[in-house]
C-alpha cells in the first residue's frame, strides 16, 4: 500500500508540473487565439472584446489556477473553433483513437510474441536470421512511412481498402474494423520490433542460466525446459514493456491517424494547432500525459507484485 500512495503521489506531481509547463509554453507561443478567432481585418476593439470574452486578458498565473481548478472537475474549457466545450469534443473522438490503440495492442502481441518464441527456440537456424534480418527492417521504418507503405500496397495496389474511405463505428461495426486494421497494423509493427528483441534477448538470456543447465541434467526435454521454464522467466519484463507500449500507443494513434484521413483526436489535434484553439491543444495533451503516466505506474505496481524485490 506504502508502495501504491508513494506512486500515486509521484503522478500527481507529474502531471501538475506537466499542466503548468503545457499551459505556459502556449501562453508563451507567438500568435493571437482572438486574431485567428476574427480574422485579420478585425478592429482593436474588436479583438480587445474578443480577449476579454477568452479571458486572454487576465494575468498567466490567475488563468492557469482557473483552469486547473476546472480541468481537475473534468471542464477543459470552450473551443475557440468548434464553439463547444473542450471535454464533449475530446469525448466524441476518444472511440476512435481507442479502437486504434487497443487494435494496435493485440496485433504487436500477435506479431512479436511468436515471432520472439519461436526464433529464439530455433536460435542460429537460417530461420532465426531471416526473422532477425525482417524485424531489423520494420524497426527501421518509421510509423507514418509504414502508414504510407501499407496504404500504397495493401490500398492502392491490392485495393484490399480504400484510402480516406473511413467507415465510423455507428454506420457499419464491420467495415469500421475492417478499416482500421491497416492503421493498427501501422502503429503495432514497430512497435512489435521492440517487443520481439525484447523477449528474444531475454529468452536467450535464460538459456545461459543455472536452472536451466539443472533442468536438462534431470532428463527434461528441450521443448519441456524451453515453454515451462524459460518462457515464463523472460515473460515478466516482456509483460512491464507491454504495459508502457500501450501508453505510447496513443502519440502513435495520433499520428496515423493523420496518414489515413481517420477523424480521431490527431486530425482535432493539427486543425486545433493551426488554428490556434489552445483549450483544445491543451486539453488533448494533457489527456496523453494522463494515459502515459498512469499507464506506467499500473505497470510500476503490477511488477512490485510480481516481482517484491523491486525498491519501494
Amino acid at each position: 500500500m506504502k508502495y501504491v500512495l508513494k506512486k500515486l503521489l509521484s503522478c500527481i506531481i507529474t502531471l501538475f508540473i506537466v499542466s503548468f509547463l503545457v499551459f505556459a509554453a502556449f501562453a508563451l507561443i507567438p500568435g493571437d487565439p482572438a486574431l485567428s478567432k476574427l480574422g485579420t481585418n478585425a478592429t482593436q476593439a474588436a479583438l480587445d472584446a474578443m480577449r476579454h470574452k477568452m479571458g486572454l486578458d487576465r494575468p498567466f498565473l490567475v488563468r492557469y489556477f482557473t483552469w486547473l481548478f476546472d480541468a481537475v472537475r473534468g471542464n477543459f474549457g470552450n473551443s475557440y473553433s468548434y464553439s463547444m466545450p473542450v471535454a464533449s469534443l475530446i469525448l466524441d473522438k476518444i472511440p476512435i483513437t481507442l479502437t486504434l490503440m487497443v487494435y494496435s495492442m493485440i496485433l504487436m502481441v500477435v506479431i512479436s510474441v511468436p515471432a520472439g518464441v519461436y526464433a529464439s527456440y530455433k536460435e542460429d537456424t537460417p530461420v532465426d536470421r531471416v526473422i532477425q534480418i525482417a524485424n531489423q527492417i520494420v524497426m527501421a521504418i518509421p510509423p507514418f512511412f509504414s502508414g504510407i507503405l501499407i496504404t500504397l500496397f495493401f490500398g492502392i495496389v491490392l485495393k484490399l481498402f480504400t484510402p480516406g474511405g473511413f467507415v465510423s463505428l455507428n454506420a457499419n461495426p464491420l467495415k469500421f474494423l475492417g478499416f482500421m486494421f491497416f492503421p493498427a497494423l501501422a502503429v503495432a509493427l514497430p512497435k512489435s520490433a521492440m517487443v520481439f528483441n525484447l523477449l528474444y534477448t531475454s529468452l536467450n538470456g535464460e538459456k545461459k542460466k543455472d536452472y536451466v543447465r539443472t533442468a536438462y541434467s534431470r532428463g527434461n526435454r528441450s521443448k519441456t525446459v524451453f515453454f515451462s521454464h524459460m518462457l515464463k522467466n523472460a515473460s515478466i519484463p516482456t509483460i512491464t514493456f507491454l504495459g508502457m507500449a500501450f501508453a505510447d500507443m496513443i502519440a502513435g494513434s495520433i499520428i496515423i491517424e493523420q496518414v489515413f484521413g481517420i477523424p480521431g483526436l490527431g486530425r482535432i489535434l493539427l486543425t486545433s494547432i493551426q488554428n490556434r484553439d489552445y483549450p483544445v491543444v491543451t486539453g488533448i495533451i494533457m489527456l496523453i500525459a494522463v494515459t502515459v503516466i498512469i499507464s506506467n505506474m499500473i505497470v510500476d505496481i503490477i511488477y512490485k507484485i510480481v516481482d517484491p524485490r523491486v525498491d519501494a
